[in-house]
C-alpha cells in the first residue's frame, strides 16, 4: 500500500508541478506530512 501512494504522491514531481509531494494541493500528502489538506483523511494503522 505504501508503495502505491508514494506512487501517486509523487507523480506531481515527476510532472514538475512541485518540489514536494505536499505541496501539491490536491494531494493527500499533506495530511500524512501533518498539514491539513482539503478533506479529512483518517490514517487506519
Amino acid at each position: 500500500m505504501d508503495q502505491k501512494l508514494d506512487y501517486i504522491h509523487y507523480n506531481p514531481i515527476v510532472a514538475g508541478w512541485v518540489d514536494e509531494p505536499e505541496h501539491y494541493l490536491y494531494s493527500s500528502a499533506r495530511d500524512y506530512a501533518g498539514g491539513k489538506g482539503l478533506i479529512d483523511i483518517i490514517l487506519m494503522v
